[in-house]
């Protein structure tokens, strides 16, 4: 069962659907049921699936597409156009691509009211060092924002900054989520569930620790829990 507290957590907690096919997609969704209102579709699944299976997904739950596209100015802006022709509700450039590049993608994403376009600060794999990488999230976050954009990926450790930075509307998404003895895998700087809803994060993106669970619902519904007690 969802309680009142998880019940609005639910809309701040995204699954990666970080599966091979639209059948392993689409079961989980199902198992998931009403535990989760996100799920995030990356470069895996969804050139292995494509728009149909973003169709499937959102007749029950808002999608995240987790593309991170970074090209030339032009070739961004005309991608962002054909996810927001897709319906989808977030979706994702890298920050790496410059203001120029940030500002066009923006442009192209004013067209489509219903979604929300954030920029890759620093990737949570990243290796180099805890202050730099506030360093160069902060940087790239005041350029997403000057650019238009609606918010960030960054880890836990950085959303505060952000936060303090760019205002309490600006959005800070989460991913390297890890709780209790789950092993790091190729993960650098990781927060707990409730560590990141109190450091700022607006959204949390967990992928193996609840695809790897053996129950995922109930991973699912123990983040969470996590996620409510540090609301308040």
């Amino acid at each position: 069962m969802v309680m009142d507290g998880e019940r609005v957590m639910k809309n701040r907690l995204m699954v990666a659907l970080d599966v091979p096919h639209a059948a392993d997609a689409l079961a989980l969704r199902d198992r998931l049921g009403d535990a989760v209102g996100w799920f995030k579709i990356g470069l895996r699944l969804f050139v292995a699936e494509g728009p149909q299976l973003v169709a499937a997904i959102r007749r029950q739950h808002r999608v995240f597409l987790d593309l991170k596209f970074h090209d030339i100015p032009n070739t961004v802006a005309q991608a962002v156009e054909s996810a927001g022709a897709l319906g989808v509700e977030m979706l994702n450039v890298h920050a790496g691509g410059g203001e120029q590049m940030l500002a066009s993608a923006a442009g192209a994403a004013a067209s489509f009211p219903q979604m929300k376009l954030i920029a890759v600060t620093v990737l949570t794999s990243d290796p180099m060092p805890s202050d730099q990488a506030r360093e160069v999230a902060l940087r790239r976050a005041k350029m997403a924002q000057d650019a238009g954009l609606h918010g960030v990926v960054c880890s836990g450790h950085e959303a505060a900054a952000i936060k303090r930075a760019c205002g309490a509307g600006f959005l800070t998404v989460t991913p390297g989520i890890r709780w209790g003895d789950q092993a790091l895998q190729d993960q650098q700087r990781v927060a707990d569930p409730a560590g990141a809803i109190a450091g700022g994060s607006d959204y949390l993106v967990v992928g193996r620790p609840i695809l790897q669970a053996p129950d995922p619902r109930a991973a699912a519904l123990e983040a969470l829990a996590m996620m409510a007690a540090a609301n308040g």
